[in-house]
This record gives C-alpha cells, structure tokens and sequence, in this order.
C-alpha cells in the first residue's frame, strides 16, 4: 500500500472540514471556540503580566540609578587628635580625584548629607533629607539634573536650594518661594547645641519618579551645607557613578582601595537588593501559576478532541477501509488540536502586545471607571504602571502555549488512530 507524506494535502483538508463542521454534523464547533477563547487568554495574562513584571522593574531600577548613587563610599570613624569621633573624610578633593581615575566609573563627587525639618509660610512642617552638592555634580545626575524632568533655573542653584516635587506639592511652593530649614543641632553654644533655622530660596524643583524620593530629598550647595552642618573642611561620603550598574560588585574593591582604609561600601544593589529579589521570587510563582492556566486553556483542546473522535468514529473507518494509515489519521486530528493552539496562540500574542504599548491609555481608562486613586505611589513607589515587551518574554510565552497545544493534542489523536475500523463500522 502506498504510503503518503505526512502532513499532506488533504490530511488539512479533511482537518478543516471537520473544525468547521456544525455540531449537527458530528462536528464540535463550540467546543473548538471554547478552546481557542481559552488559549487566548491565557496567553494575553501571560505576556500582559511579563510585560508588566519587566517594565516595574526596569522602571524600579531605573529610578534608582537614575538619583542615587551607584556606589556609596562612606568614612567608619577614626579618633581625632582631641578624642572625638569623626565619621568624615578631610581630603575629600584628592580621594574623589582618585576614585574618578578609576576604569568605568563616569563621576565621583563628595556630599554633606543631614536630616532637617521644612517649613514654609503655609503648608505643614516635613522631614526630609539634604544632600550637600556641587552644581557640576548635580548637573550630571539624570534624573534630577540637566534635560530631566524639572522646571526651574538650574545655573541658579549656587543662590538657592533644589527641592523635590513632593515637597514642593506638600509645602504649597515654587520656584522663587522660601522656605525654612530646621537643623537638630546646628548651632553651637556656651550652653550646648540649639537647632539651626535658616531659610532658602527655591530655585529648582525636579521629579526623579520615585515617590519617596521626591517627597523627602533636598540639595543644597556644597560650600553651604558644610557651614549648615558644621562639617567645615569634610565630606560625609563619596557619590560614585559608573558604566556598568549591573556588575557593580567589580567596583568595589579598587573603591575601597582608592578611598583608604577607614573606608566602607555600599552598593544600590545593597540598598534595593531584598525588594529585587522579593521582585524575582514574584516572577518565578507568577510564571508557574499562570502557566498552570495555559495548561488548563490548553485541556479543553482534548476534551473537544476527544468530543471530535467520538462523533468521527464512522468516517475514521470509513478513511481506514479506504487506504489511510494510523499516522494519517493522527495527523489529522492532531492537525485540528494544533490548529487552536495555534490561533489562539496568535490571538494572545497579539492581545498582549497591543495591551503593553497602550497601557497608558488602558491604565488611564481604568482609572477613569474607578474613580480614580487605583494606583497609589505612596505604596508602589513609583507614579504609573509601566509595561515593557521583551521579545525573551514572548518567546516564552509562545513556545509555552504551543508546546501544551501540541503535546495534549497527541493522546486523543493516537486515540483515534488507533481505533479499530470494524469496531468503528459495526453498528453504522
């Protein structure tokens, strides 16, 4: 008997006849669309969800090298000549310098850093922090500095301070408005230590995305700081930028090397590992859980299947008797499985795609029907809900869909190719 090439011609034919067949037919119509529907979905939540994990993360980290160091440089202590500890560092100028000679990084810059209290005319009393910086260093932050997003003269920080947007909404200022500093213990005399209250002009307000950052975070110039703080003549620690966040920990040691040896790290990886890493155990329980609904969608493709040989059971002897082998009667009903693993594969990519570029007007839609305050950046850190496509999360996704399809598609096809045509023909 002439044996024909898998996957021919008409093995598709008969495949498509029998998918579009009507129920009255012997065919499962309904069950086909189930299926398909099923897949879709599945596989829409499944790269809706990768795309969004990737996105916050990206834009998690973003925001964090985007205003924070990626390398902390900072003094343990040393004894000075009258007993006091000095938690600082005295050539601060020499050490930056060397810190800057060192391969990869882009800038190292020396900062004064206090906690304080802000007031101003009208709005409440906040907490916040100061960073003591150079302009030229401030400049070069991203997120904060040049071309960032911000409104105000930068050139004119040297006369003023720069405030996050957060303290300026919380405070009810803006540029050009003053505000008041209230330092713990600033100002030294006969009697001990009483706070220190100076008032600042705002000359710059910048976002850096981050909530918390925003809400808490002010510069001041560097000269000033260190006479605001009583560090005249120190620096508390080092800002060290480099190339390459990601392989952070190569800098580290010639860091350590170059600052001396009262010297300490602290890396951004430090600083936001345990909620990266939360960030990936999430992903991973994501993934299985959602692919626990990809097999689920893809169960109902045996279930029509099986629906689908049992109605055949005549023309699958009727196809035997006339010459067909078990291998072309596998490959057609695995055809029709495939099919709707396919499809709904396509549909799903498809869905999930257009889902991650337009999440802004999706996101904003959503909020729109709540009411407003679905997203709360005081919780997530961040204002909006990013998404990013990566074609590794597609590609798993796809490669994952398809797999299940075909592999739950093979039992009820061997089934059927398996049945026997006079058992198929008796009762006809």
């Amino acid at each position: 008997m002439a044996q024909t090439a898998p996957f021919s011609r008409f093995e598709f034919m008969i495949a498509w006849r029998y998918l579009r067949a009507k129920r009255a037919e012997g065919g499962v119509s309904v069950m086909t669309w189930i299926s398909l529907i099923g897949i879709t979905l599945a596989v829409f939540a499944l790269i809706a969800t990768l795309a969004v994990r990737a996105g916050f993360r990206a834009e998690f980290v973003d925001t964090i090298l985007g205003a924070n160091a990626h390398v902390t440089v900072y003094s343990a202590g040393r004894v000075a000549e009258d007993g006091r500890m000095i938690k600082a560092f005295e050539d601060y100028d020499a050490i930056a310098a060397k810190l800057a000679t060192l391969p990869g990084v882009t800038r190292a810059a020396p900062l004064v850093k206090g906690q304080v209290m802000v007031t101003s005319a009208e709005g409440p009393a906040l907490g916040a922090e100061v960073y003591g910086i150079r302009l030229g260093d401030l400049k070069t932050i991203p997120r904060v500095g040049t071309n960032a997003d911000a409104y105000g003269n930068i050139d004119e920080f040297e006369r003023g301070i720069a405030i996050g947007s957060g303290i300026a909404r919380e405070l009810g200022v803006t540029v050009g408005d003053r505000i008041r500093l209230v330092a713990p213990s600033g100002v030294k005399t006969a009697f001990g230590s009483s706070p220190r209250v100076n008032a600042y002009e705002v000359v710059y307000v910048f976002t850096a995305g981050r909530w918390d950052i925003d809400k808490t975070r002010i510069y001041m110039p560097f000269v000033e700081a260190q006479s605001y703080f009583n560090r005249e003549g120190l620096a508390d620690e080092f800002e060290v930028m480099v190339q390459d966040p990601e392989n952070i920990d190569a800098y580290t040691i010639p860091a350590l090397d170059m600052a001396g040896e009262d010297a300490l790290i602290w890396t951004w990886r430090d600083a936001a590992g345990s909620f990266l890493r939360a960030l990936d155990i999430e992903d991973n329980v994501m993934f299985i859980i959602l692919s626990i609904l990809v097999l689920i969608a893809a169960m109902n493709i045996v279930s029509g299947l099986i629906m689908l040989v049992k109605n055949k059971g005549r023309d699958i002897g009727i196809l035997r008797t006339m010459g067909l082998t078990e291998g072309s009667i596998l490959r057609i009903f695995f055809v029709c499985g495939a099919f709707t693993g396919v499809v709904g594969t396509a549909l799903g990519v498809a869905l999930g795609c257009l889902f991650a570029i337009y999440i802004d007007p999706i996101f904003s839609f959503v909020n729109y029907m709540a009411g407003g305050g679905v997203w709360d950046p005081s919780i997530r850190g961040i204002y909006a809900l990013p998404a990013k496509l990566q074609w590794w999360d597609v590609g798993s996704a796809v490669a994952l869909s398809l797999g299940l399809s075909f592999i739950v598609t093979i039992f009820p096809a061997r089934r059927a190719a398996r049945m026997n045509p006079v058992e198929a023909l008796r009762y006809e």
